[in-house]
């Protein structure tokens, strides 16, 4: 009798096909699994950078304010050193040497409105030369900067030394523009969905811990150039 050739059964095949198959799925979930955290740890990364640079730019900015008037009130004349509202701050400092042309800038900090809740947006202008009312009047031709979005809620608060040289509580609205805080507070919420959590930014203004140096320009007569009041002239 001959000898049964020797192989492997149908079935036998079968179960080995539908047992690599099983490791190829497996290895391949593995593997797809493995990039999507690789992707999500890097988006992590990514945001957080964002954060901390954001962070530190406002705290830069904000902290070298200084006492420079980027205009002036009609009719009372009242010049605008710092602006402060809820939502709203508008100072001059100087920019980062890679990002400046020279001189201070005025430059403004604004919560808006975006697609996946509040922006946290930056503009700048150099100070010479800013007139803000033509600022006003072409709000919607500038571009902003992009510094943070995925904001719930938030909120700018301001302080100040009061009569007896202590410091009052926070508000979210600076009454007189014509002097510089001594320190300003950024509050933000982030969304769920952003995955960052945001620390409450107290920022001393550091020309200006006496409580508010006043820059008071004058008209010169016979000009609508203003000048800045020399050493030992009064300001008031």
């Amino acid at each position: 009798m001959k000898r049964a050739a020797a192989g492997f059964s149908l079935l036998e095949v079968l179960l080995a096909i539908t047992l690599l198959a099983l490791l190829l799925t497996g290895a391949m979930g593995a593997i797809t699994a493995a990039t999507r955290a690789m992707h999500a740890g890097e988006q992590n990364i990514e945001r957080t950078n964002r954060l901390r640079v954001a962070q530190e730019f406002i705290r830069r900015e904000v902290g070298r304010t200084l006492p420079l008037a980027f205009g002036q009130e009609r009719g009372s004349g009242t010049n605008f050193v710092f602006q402060g509202e809820k939502d709203f701050v508008r100072f001059v400092a100087p920019m980062p040497g890679h990002l400046s042309r020279g001189g201070p800038y005025v430059q403004t900090l604004e919560l808006a409105r975006g697609p996946r809740g509040l922006q946290l947006l930056f503009t700048h202008h150099m100070l010479n030369g800013f007139d803000l009312d033509k600022l006003k009047q072409d709000e919607g031709d500038n571009e902003a900067v992009l510094l943070l979005d995925g904001i719930r809620s938030g909120r700018f608060e301001y302080r100040k030394f009061d009569d007896q040289n202590e410091l009052e509580d926070w508000k979210d609205e600076w009454e007189n523009p014509s002097s510089l805080p001594v320190m300003m507070r950024i509050d933000l919420e982030m969304t769920a969905e952003s995955g960052l959590v945001w620390p409450v930014m107290e920022i001393p203004l550091i020309l200006d811990t006496s409580g508010g140096i006043r820059l008071f320009q004058r008209r010169e007569s016979g000009s609508g150039n203003v000048r800045n009041p020399q050493p030992g002239e009064s300001t008031e």
